[in-house]
């Protein structure tokens, strides 16, 4: 099949290239209906636009950076499925890189990034990270800039990212409705900004409930191999121990779940666990795990768009901000009502 071109779309259309070009780009010159016509022309037709050709055009190289601490992560890896859908429309190319949750690998990132001309950079920050000089400079440079997921307020700029507070509020009161009283808490290293939103939401739930927050309870990772197993030990050492564990990440939750069956005790029988995670077999593990569900497509999605609006300086590019993204509670057999007597 011969490819489709922008002017076989206009022949077809009785339409202007002009005009069809402006309207796959989504400018604000061209009426919502002709646009609705040209995409859904150019969709059926599976148009595609040529990088290539596109960066020859001018000084663009149509190619996007993206920075994330480990493409091997579940959520990283639909958020980049996401990215490029949107990239692979738009006609740009994306290159990714992987910090490893090194603060020295991610400068060295932006660096080569920077190296290779890209367009504009999306970014979700190593756990490594807490000084943001070398994401200040970029913005210095006006290279469009976009965080996503482990943002910081240090910048003033766009920034999307998932419901964390929220998430993290309906996964505490869902325990707690249940009846559960001493709820651990495992996270990660307390300086990101998702792990400060998720204690928020924890801490807050704890609060509506009338249940004193217990520093004691709460343990904060370091991306250790089997560093769930040892804060399970400690947790389950005190007196009185936890009755119930809520994690905040893919791993932790898995980690969890098997230091648990390890040292033989019942969930949910004894100890409730539910997880912050988007893995895809939270329903097939035993027993399947309760889960607070992240939009990591979406959320790649919409970051890769206002990065994209950014880049083409649309005349009414949305204002630098905050998009935050819904979560779903998903309950399952790990974190059900047993004979616990729950709250009224």
């Amino acid at each position: 099949m011969d490819t489709i071109t922008i002017k076989d779309i206009a022949r077809a259309l009785n339409l202007s290239t002009s005009t069809v070009s402006r309207a796959l780009r989504g400018s604000y010159e061209i009426n919502p209906e002709t646009k609705r016509l040209v995409m859904e022309y150019a969709e059926r037709l599976n148009y595609r636009p040529n990088p290539i050709a596109l960066s020859l055009k001018g000084s663009s190289s149509r190619a996007i950076g993206v920075i994330v601490p480990q493409i091997a992560n579940y959520y990283f890896s639909q958020a980049i499925n996401g990215i490029e859908a949107i990239a692979y429309n738009r006609g740009y190319h994306v290159i990714i890189f992987q910090t490893h949750e090194s603060y020295e690998r991610e400068v060295a990132n932006v660096q080569q990034a920077v190296a290779r001309k890209v367009d504009g950079l999306l970014i979700s920050l190593s756990s490594e990270t807490s000084d943001v000089s070398h994401l200040k400079e970029l913005q210095q440079k006006n290279l469009p800039l976009v965080l996503f997921d482990r943002v910081s307020d240090e910048l003033d700029v766009t920034q999307v990212v998932a419901d964390n507070f929220g998430g993290a509020f309906a996964a505490t009161e869902h325990l707690l409705q249940a009846g559960r009283r001493r709820i651990a808490h495992l996270t990660i290293p307390p300086w990101i900004s998702i792990t400060q939103e998720r204690l928020a939401g924890y801490r807050a739930a704890l609060e509506k409930y009338g249940v004193p927050f217990d520093e004691n309870l709460v343990r904060y990772g370091t991306f250790g191999p089997d560093e769930a197993g040892q804060m399970v030990d400690e947790l389950m050492a005190l007196d009185p121990r936890p009755d119930a564990f809520f994690t905040a990440s893919d791993r932790l939750a898995l980690g969890c779940l098997a230091a648990l069956r390890q040292r033989k005790v019942a969930i949910p029988d004894e100890v409730s666990l539910i997880g912050f995670t988007n893995l895809h077999v939270a329903d097939l593990l035993s027993p399947s795990l309760s889960t607070v569900v992240q939009p990591a497509q979406e959320i790649g999605q919409l970051a890769a768009e206002r990065l994209i609006e950014l880049i083409e300086r649309k005349h009414r590019a949305a204002p630098v901000g905050t998009v935050k993204v819904p979560t779903e509670l998903v309950v399952r057999e790990s974190s059900r009502a047993t004979s616990v007597t729950p709250v009224p």
